[in-house]
């Protein structure tokens, strides 16, 4: 699972600061996380193919945020799509797609699924396979603004054809049965289950996503455990009572919610366009105090989540 920053600014874009857009890339499926202003840019300078786009999930529709959404919509049309575009978010975000298509006058040529969330204020899943699924849960803004976590399921354990074959199950369709997690039955009437060739299920992976929000505990425990938590870090520590009136995060609230969720590393994002390259050490310095696994995302910076051994 691949990771991709492609904007990692607040409120305006700023040369070599996009605004704030995430890709995730799993097994050939791309998955976009918000979608604000030069998003385009980035996945035509990291050669991300805007068709392999399934998903796009949206925290809120403030236009720092959404704005991105227009021109992605219309690129898609001009790339042989023949899958559906599948759009989640909360309430607002069918009326601005369908209204942008209306007044632009949109050529659209596939089809668009539109997911609002209902009951925002509630944990739920919002987008489920067979391999992973999403939830939504709630965040504290001046907006209904919602979080997101893709989870992997467990996998099955490691094969054994060593063991297949000493107990007597014959090379061929009985052993990829057996890896799928089903029973088989020998010619001499033995139920041979995966557990008897297979190791222990693997651990799938975890990724999470928070963007504009007041700091509330409810944070930690949803993203518990993920492999790499993107998080806002709008201010720094002095100006929290900025933060409380805006309903943004600081540095240092940001890194408590991925200490107390016990993250393996932490990326802050959507920093406020006060902040240039000496402001934002300071920001690095302050999260690192409290959650030391802790980077900075730049535009197109790529984050590589292996599976565990």
């Amino acid at each position: 699972m691949d990771i991709y920053v492609l904007g990692c600014g607040g409120m305006m874009p700023l040369p070599g600061r996009h605004l704030t857009s995430v890709i995730v890339r799993r097994d050939g499926e791309l998955q976009l996380f918000d979608c604000g202003e030069a998003t385009q840019i980035s996945l035509k300078k990291l050669d991300l193919r805007w068709k392999k786009i399934s998903t796009i999930y949206i925290s809120h529709t403030h236009a720092d945020h959404i704005t991105g959404l227009p021109g992605m919509l219309m690129l898609s049309a001009q790339v042989d799509r023949t899958e559906p575009l599948t759009i989640i978010g909360p309430k607002k975000i069918k009326e601005y797609i369908e209204t942008s298509i209306s007044v632009l006058d949109m050529y659209i040529n596939y089809e668009i699924i539109i997911k609002e969330i209902e009951n925002p204020e509630e944990v739920q899943i919002v987008n489920e396979t067979d391999e992973y699924f999403v939830k939504s849960f709630p965040l504290d803004h001046s907006k209904v603004c919602v979080g997101y976590t893709l989870i992997e399921k467990d996998r099955p354990g490691v094969f054994f054809p060593d063991k297949a074959k000493e107990i007597g199950v014959p090379v061929g369709p009985m052993w990829s049965k057996l890896q799928s997690g089903e029973d088989v039955v020998l010619e001499d009437g033995r139920i041979i289950k995966p557990v008897d060739v297979m190791g222990p299920s693997r651990k799938g992976r975890k990724f999470s996503y928070v963007t504009d929000t007041a700091y509330i505990p409810t944070i930690s425990p949803n993203v518990e455990n993920s492999d790499l938590l993107i998080c806002e870090s709008m201010f720094e520590a002095a100006l929290i009572e900025s933060a409380k009136e805006k309903k943004h995060l600081t540095s240092k609230q940001t890194a408590k919610i991925a200490k107390d969720g016990n993250v393996k590393q932490l990326g802050l994002i959507h920093y406020s366009p006060r902040y240039m390259e000496k402001e934002l050490k300071k920001i690095l310095e302050e999260a690192k105090s409290v959650f030391p696994n802790t980077v900075l995302t730049r535009d197109r910076m790529i984050f590589n989540l292996p599976y565990e051994e």
